[in-house]
This record gives C-alpha cells, structure tokens and sequence, in this order.
C-alpha cells in the first residue's frame, strides 16, 4: 500500500517536472482526509476548479482516505524526529497510525522534510 502525500498528487495534477509514475496509479493507495481538503484549496487559489476538477475527483476516487480521528490528531500533537508543519504532521500521524496496525505502507512524497521525519520514524519511502 501507498501512502499519497499531497505533494504527489499536486506535482501529477499540474504537470510539475517532478511526476510519479503511471505505476502508481494502479497501487493501493491510501492517504489522510486532509488529502481531499489541501487539492481543493490548491485547485482553488489558482482559479482552476473548472479545468482540474476532474482530474482532482479523478485522484480522489483512487485513494482510500483515513479521517482525521483523535488517535491520529493525538499522534500529531507529539513530538517528531524532524522538523514539520503541520499538514505534513498530520499526514505523518497517519501514516503511523497505519503502520503502526501492522499495514505495510510506503510513503509517497516530494517534500524533503515530511521524508526526512517519515525515515526517522522508521516509515518505509515509496519511489514516487
């Protein structure tokens, strides 16, 4: 399973020079609610809801997503090994939360910090 941090699917819905592969479009992926929330915030600070909503559903229709429940909020309210801000906090608690119930997950991510936090928690990278 595949941990989508949103850096990934904003570098593949606005065609950054960084993508993932098409590969990883047919994982099982599974990411924070809070996934939903910043590609629409994203999508809407640049005017193109009409032209990338879609492809934002379209993203959003692959991805199984966990909600924000008190034992993962508990978890981002903790100390981290790194430095974050508080998305990336919250996906990480997450992504913890799932790997600490014996998932096998691979984070995902374009975001030095949030992969620097993800190795020293002992979280498995994804080649995005």
């Amino acid at each position: 399973m595949i941990y989508l941090d949103t850096s990934v699917a904003l570098a593949s819905l606005f065609a950054e020079d960084k993508r993932p592969p098409n590969a990883l479009w047919q994982e099982a992926l599974v990411s924070s609610r809070l996934l939903e929330y910043e590609l629409w915030t994203r999508v809407n600070a640049r005017g193109a809801a009409q032209t990338h909503g879609d492809a934002v559903r379209d993203i959003l229709s692959r991805v199984s997503l966990v909600e924000l429940a008190p034992t993962v909020l508990a978890r981002a309210l903790e100390p981290f090994p790194a430095q974050v801000r508080t998305p990336d906090a919250l996906h990480l608690a997450t992504a913890h939360f799932l790997a600490s119930r014996r998932q096998e997950l691979a984070l995902a991510t374009y975001d030095e910090r949030m992969r620097v936090c993800a190795e020293r928690m002992g979280l498995r990278l994804a080649a995005a």
